[in-house]
């Protein structure tokens, strides 16, 4: 009889789970849906958002319980030794943030991972543990909610200790990172002791991956909330790591970890509402100071990625990237960050004096140039029955992060410390930024490029967008909302289509490598541009509500092959 169970159960993840992904990967159909959805990168995740909202469950539940789950089926982007952030839009109009970025440890110092010669040492701001930052991810989900939410925590944690305890199919995308711990055991080894089997052994694809002690933090997590991971056994357990292997977080850097609930930075364009992230996230203001500056040029009759139509966007990208590098970092450290003005209509004029429809400008590499931002973190969207709409993003920094798993807690550490400036004063045209918003402080967050936004009209949230994707977020985000509200677009052909990269330094700009023609692109270089070639750009999670017609669609992107927009 069990093994007809089984058998029927293969079956039944044949016929209904691999077409519904294929669907979701075929590109320019959105998934419908009428209650309520969710859009994530890896379906398990998707489901455990979905399952929340059909129970009952609004907008900032479903997050959270995603969230929980994508910290245990998406290693190398969920987490809970993170952090992230989530811009929230209610369908009565509430509009709010919350910030979860990780921080410098309380004994960080500016000069921590320089040499005697003045140098990095040993990649020690990417590298090791002293590139670990205290993670915010529990206490933001936390905080939302405690502010918006409506289900029961700890039934809203539950799913992902399921997933821990009982185990998910080992996946494609982590055969990578499965070889690289099995060629390098002693390279992580706390590491390959929960990701191989007997510490030694890669997982094939398909075979069931357990994770007890993951699943026994997220216990803790369910049953004793933020002080479950800031506090007692867990917290012990990151403190003792540390302190044995030369990392700065102790448990007063735990026990002393907040969040912030922040005003969103505001903008428009045409006749829509732009709600974003404001510092530590650069996503905001640079997404609205572009779309200010390109809102005076008639962009749909250029026509979507014509040679001039990319022009005008990569001289907008130029601009706000380098407000970014001069101006913005944790404002709490900065004050004096001048936010209001980067955003406002009259800054974008006076940067639109200078851009020139026939020829490229020049970024002047004299001034600044920006850092390796990673490419790998993670984003959802959901909507819930009453329209209420969530976008968050959230990241370890690197794939899987540190690599470094806290023994007898099972989870991946961040490595997010490599976001700070880390020479003082040095910046140079090989990488490196050296301006003072950014340096390394005591508790500071270090800057962002997250851009998780929401897309209003009338007061009604419509589009909900979000991607990983380092540096390129910001443009990835600001491509898919020109594409559905300039180019009319459904939110499925508005992720798909392919996409550019210009972030002021180097002078550069990435293409992807399809979907562009030559001539298109000889024509954008007889501007003056240059270009390269790239692989995908980002993975954007989106949902748009259509009012009038009472439904909504969903895209995952086909970039992320697990992905899922899971509706009902």
């Amino acid at each position: 009889m069990r093994a007809k169970q089984l058998i029927s159960v293969t079956l039944l993840l044949c016929m209904v789970q691999w077409p519904w992904n294929a669907a979701a990967q075929s590109g320019r159909t959105p998934a419908p849906a009428r209650h309520g959805m969710v859009v994530s990168s890896n379906y398990l995740a998707s489901e455990v958002g979905r399952e929340v909202l059909r129970d009952g469950g609004n907008a900032v539940d479903a997050a959270v319980a995603t969230a929980f789950a994508l910290a245990v089926t998406l290693p190398s982007a969920g987490n809970i030794g993170g952090g992230g952030f989530i811009v929230y839009h209610g369908a009565d109009g509430t509009v709010t943030t919350f910030n979860f970025r990780e921080k410098a440890p309380i004994a960080a110092t500016r000069t921590m991972f320089l040499g005697m010669d003045g140098e990095i040492a040993n990649e020690s701001n990417h590298e090791g543990l002293l590139a670990v930052g205290v993670p915010g991810t529990v206490a933001g989900l936390a905080l939302a909610h405690e502010r918006l939410g409506s289900r029961k925590w700890a039934d809203l944690v539950e799913p992902a200790v399921n997933l821990a305890r009982k185990g998910f199919p080992s996946t494609w995308a982590m055969q990578w990172f499965l070889k690289m711990l099995a060629e390098n055991p002693d390279r992580f080894p706390t590491t390959a002791e929960v990701f191989l089997k007997n510490g030694t052994e890669m997982y094939e694809p398909g075979e069931l991956f357990k994770q007890p002690e993951l699943a026994a933090t997220l216990d803790r997590i369910r049953k004793e909330g933020r002080d479950g991971f800031y506090k007692g056994k867990t917290a012990k357990l990151i403190a003792d790591f540390m302190r044995e292997n030369g990392g700065l977080i102790t448990e007063e850097d735990l026990a002393a970890y907040e969040p912030e609930e922040l005003t969103p930075i505001h903008g428009t364009f045409r006749d829509y509402d732009v709600y974003s992230m404001p510092p530590p996230s650069s996503g905001g203001v640079a997404l609205v100071e572009m779309l200010n500056i390109l809102e005076a040029y008639p962009l749909k009759e250029l026509g979507h990625n014509s040679a001039d139509y990319l022009h005008l966007l990569t001289e907008a990208m130029r601009r706000a990237y380098a407000d970014r590098a001069q101006f913005l970092g944790d404002p709490n450290f900065n004050p004096e960050m001048p936010v209001g003005e980067l955003i406002s209509k009259q800054h974008a004029a006076e940067l639109r004096e200078n851009i020139s429809p026939y020829m490229a400008s020049v970024s002047d590499s004299a001034t600044f140039n920006l850092a390796y931002e990673s490419e790998q973190t993670t984003h959802l969207s959901v909507v819930d029955a009453e329209g209420n709409m969530v976008s968050m993003t959230y990241t370890l920094e690197y794939s899987y992060g540190s690599r470094i798993v806290v023994p007898g807690a099972g989870f991946l550490l961040n490595n997010e410390m490599g976001d700070f400036n880390p020479i003082p004063g040095r910046t140079t045209t090989t990488g490196l930024i050296g301006t003072v918003p950014n340096q390394v402080e005591p508790q500071k967050r270090m800057l962002s490029s997250m851009t998780p936004s929401i897309v209003a009209r009338d007061g009604k949230p419509v589009l909900a967008i979000g991607s990983p994707g380092g540096r390129t977020i910001i443009n990835t985000v600001l491509q898919v909302i020109l594409n559905v509200v300039e180019h009319d677009m459904n939110v499925a052909e508005a992720v798909e289509a392919p996409r550019i990269h210009h972030q002021w330094l180097p002078d550069i700009t990435s293409f992807e490598g399809y979907g562009f023609s030559k001539d298109t692109m000889r024509l954008y270089e007889q501007f003056g541009h240059r270009t390269r070639v790239r692989g995908s750009q980002g993975s954007a999670m989106a949902i748009y509500n259509d009012w009038a017609n009472g439904m909504l669609y969903g895209a995952a992107d086909s970039r992320s092959f697990d992905s899922e927009a899971a509706g009902y």
